[in-house]
C-alpha cells in the first residue's frame, strides 16, 4: 500500500494553504495554517507515510526549505 503524501504548499506571509494528495493523485485534505514554523511542523507531524513537499520559490522559500527538511522525504522548489 502506498502512503506517499504529496504536500503542495501556497506561502504568503501570514499563512499558507496546503493541499494534500495521497499516492493515487485524490486530495485527500485542505488546510490553511499560520506561517510559523511550530504550526507548519505541528500540522506535517500530524500526517502519516512518506511526505513530499513543493513549493514556489519566493520570500520564504529558504527558511521553509530548511525548516521542513528533516522531516520530509523530498521538497521540491519550484520557479513557475
Amino acid at each position: 500500500m502506498d502512503t506517499t503524501k504529496y504536500i503542495g504548499l501556497d506561502v504568503h506571509k501570514e499563512a499558507i494553504v496546503i493541499a494534500v494528495l495521497n499516492g493515487g493523485g485524490k486530495l485527500v485534505m485542505e488546510s490553511i495554517v499560520e506561517t510559523k514554523a511550530s504550526t507548519i511542523l505541528e500540522f506535517m507531524r500530524g500526517l502519516q507515510g512518506e511526505l513530499q513537499v513543493t513549493f514556489e520559490e519566493g520570500t520564504w522559500a529558504n527558511w521553509l526549505y530548511d525548516l521542513l527538511k528533516p522531516h520530509v522525504k523530498k521538497i521540491v522548489v519550484c520557479n513557475p
